[in-house]
């Protein structure tokens, strides 16, 4: 069996789509990548019209300057899934060209967040220190500038073993809360304040034992490890219940849940079927259930704000709108002004990468300077990556969407905290 179909069975799903290219151009006036660096040959070149010529061989080594942020195949009027045949290709020339180590070490993020949390402080203090991260650089090709996620000794699993729940009756039903890796181990303040949030709106919400869902490695082209991944956390979740709502603050690994691993990989499972219609981004939900009269904005207090804000390439794939924009205006004072910009560079692990790391501070600098320009204190974005990147570049804190809703409610009496 050839390397197509042992890697990823959603292959010919999207090459389906490429005879309806018109080459209109517009996917390659709306790519990021492509603006930031000539190398790149952009993606209609890289998706249906390279497409046709494969066969199985290795494709145009341009393709691995593409970050498959996915906003091509948003902005296609004719509907061909280039981003996702981008991705594809890229994960048949590792497979048959051999994947790098690193690529195989960023993509652990579950065993990272297990080995960092226990030594905390130290790993973060040795994260800091300059000529060790040069050191990286050289060795890995970790870039030495790219931004490196806060280590807590407190896990979210820890915390949940030891807090006292606070005294709300449960009236809206149970949900699940799926925390991802990045929400178990280094935004854990983010997965703290949204069970919050649920349990004060009246949710009673249950944390079963989960895993990581392989977003890292598709990303990084591993499909096989990936489709073990996703698999295993289905099965993780069905274990504990079939039925009910699966809500999560982070944004990417609900993505992959909901779309990358059905679209991109193809995986046709009953398991993945009824996990992902099930999954709700956590501001996706809150909408759809004040939609429904379920949640009273009048319980918020006013917060005199205009806060930035980026929604990242994977919560704009999921095509729900600006869930997030709508669930803070109905704060009573907060004014959003979103980037407008595309992508913020980071990618998942692209920016990291240290032969990409200048292509990436380049796709994200207007989102940067939004930050700068706008915040009064802070910025709000979606995704974990993409906090920690537009942090690190604008110098600008950077918080999830429900930390304002947290601070509406009473919950915390500093936003920043």
């Amino acid at each position: 069996m050839g390397v197509i179909e042992e890697t990823f069975a959603g292959h010919e799903v999207s090459r389906a789509s490429l005879d309806n290219c018109v080459k209109c151009t517009i996917c390659e006036t709306v790519c990021p990548v492509a603006k930031a660096n000539p190398l790149f040959t952009g993606p209609k070149y890289n998706g249906p019209q390279a497409e046709r010529f494969r066969d199985g061989a290795s494709v145009d080594h341009s393709l691995e300057w593409c970050d498959f942020c996915g906003i091509c195949t948003l902005n296609c009027p004719q509907g061909v899934k280039i981003a996702e045949l981008n991705e594809q290709a890229a994960a048949k020339m590792k497979a048959q060209n051999g994947v790098p180590l690193r690529d195989r070490i960023i993509p652990e993020t579950n065993m990272e967040g297990m080995l960092l949390s226990p030594i905390a402080p130290v790993a973060n203090w040795a994260l800091g220190i300059r000529p060790l991260r040069v050191a990286i650089e050289k060795v890995i090709k970790i870039h030495r500038d790219a931004p490196m996620p806060t280590a807590h000794t407190e896990t979210l699993a820890k915390w949940l073993k030891h807090r006292k729940k606070a005294d709300v009756k449960a009236t809206k039903g149970p949900v699940v809360f799926f925390q991802g890796c990045a929400g178990g181990y280094f935004e854990t303040e983010t997965s703290k304040k949204s069970i919050e949030v649920l349990e004060h709106l009246g949710y009673e919400v249950f944390v079963p034992k989960q895993s990581c869902c392989g977003l890292a490695k598709q990303s990084n082209g591993l499909f096989k490890g990936a489709t073990k991944d996703i698999l295993n956390l289905c099965d993780n979740l069905l274990k504990f219940d079939n039925e009910l709502p699966v809500v999560s603050s982070s944004g990417s690994c609900i993505g992959m849940v909901k779309h990358e691993a059905h679209e991109i990989m193809g995986v046709d499972d009953p398991r993945l079927e009824n996990v992902s219609v099930r999954s709700r981004d956590f501001c996706e939900f809150i909408m759809e259930e004040y939609r429904a009269g379920r949640i009273d904005p009048s319980e918020f207090r006013e917060i005199d704000l205009t806060v930035p804000y980026h929604q990242p390439c994977q919560v704009k794939s999921q095509g729900m709108g600006f869930p997030a924009i709508d669930m803070m205006e109905l704060i009573p004072g907060v004014k959003v002004v979103e980037s407008n910009e595309p992508c913020c560079g980071i990618a998942g692990t692209y920016g990291l990468k240290a032969e990409r790391y200048d292509t990436a501070q380049k796709i994200g600098k207007g989102v940067f300077e939004h930050m700068q320009n706008y915040n009064e204190g802070v910025g709000v974005c979606d995704t974990e990556t993409c906090r920690w990147q537009i942090a690190k570049s604008s110098g600008v804190k950077i918080v999830h969407p429900v930390w304002l809703m947290h601070h509406a409610l009473g919950l915390s009496d500093n936003l920043l905290k």
